[in-house]
């Protein structure tokens, strides 16, 4: 643990999240963009369906309760344990189609999400290109069933229910779609993102962010810079007699349009 202590980020879910600091990937970015203002860290697991991620979840994030000052029977949750948001992707494991034995990850909409004061945002299902994901699909697996309707299906089933409980929710099924090119410009292998398809996730993530009625609002541009005051130990300005503050430093300057 190190200090300042900063708001925390989670990104929770599969291989979209496990990967997401790779090539050029969405993590990566909400790092850059929430740099001295917010941590980013990953819990992702590669190939994970929502029903293996239930049996971890009070590992992930642990209910760690202890009593408040001054009264022997209030308890409250250890606030310094909890994020302040929690992004949430499974779904496109869970959307495979049943295989024969029985295993794999095939998930029938078993799984239902538990209210929480915690803020989430839910990724939807992303649609796939069957054609690339054939051509790289390895050998060592038995058939894979996976479609772009079966993606189309649990997409719409993670935005029904995200709605009905008044919880944020991305469909990236739709979102990725609108690029005329996303057949080829969104993924590394057919599923995978590729650094434009976590382009499109992260511009709906600071959509959702800046639209959201939360206080304090944790979009970007809203939250404070970590130690942000003026010094005599800034770069000298081209005067010679002040100092310039770069206390965003310049990646957020491709940012600053409609996000």
């Amino acid at each position: 643990m190190v200090g300042p202590e900063r708001p925390l980020f989670v990104l929770f879910g599969s291989s979209i999240v496990q990967l997401s600091f790779s090539n050029g990937g969405w993590g990566a970015i909400l790092s850059d963009i929430y740099a001295r203002k917010a941590d980013i860290i990953t819990r992702g697991y590669y190939g994970w369906n929502s029903r293996r991620a239930v049996q971890i979840i009070d590992q992930v994030f642990p209910k760690r309760i202890f009593r408040a000052q001054g009264s022997p029977l209030a308890l409250k949750l250890d606030a310094a344990i909890q994020p302040s948001l929690v992004i949430v992707y499974f779904g496109g494991n869970d959307s495979m189609g049943a295989h024969s034995s029985g295993l794999g990850p095939h998930n029938p909409f078993g799984v239902r999400i538990s209210r929480t004061n915690t803020r989430l945002i839910f990724l939807s299902c992303p649609p796939v290109n069957e054609a690339k994901l054939r051509e790289n699909t390895s050998s060592y697996f038995s058939e894979l069933v996976r479609t772009n309707e079966l993606c189309r299906i649990y997409s719409e089933a993670c935005i029904e229910l995200c709605r009905e409980m008044d919880l944020k929710v991305i469909d990236l099924w739709t979102a990725i779609q609108k690029r005329e090119d996303w057949l080829n410009a969104c993924f590394t292998d057919g599923v995978h993102l590729s650094a434009e398809g976590s382009k499109v996730v992260v511009e709906e993530i600071l959509k959702v962010l800046k639209q959201a009625e939360w206080e304090p609002s944790l979009h970007w541009k809203s939250m404070p810079t970590e130690f942000s005051e003026d010094s005599p130990y800034d770069l000298v300005a081209a005067d010679g007699k002040t100092t310039i503050n770069p206390r965003n430093g310049r990646s957020t300057e491709k940012y600053n349009g409609t996000r």
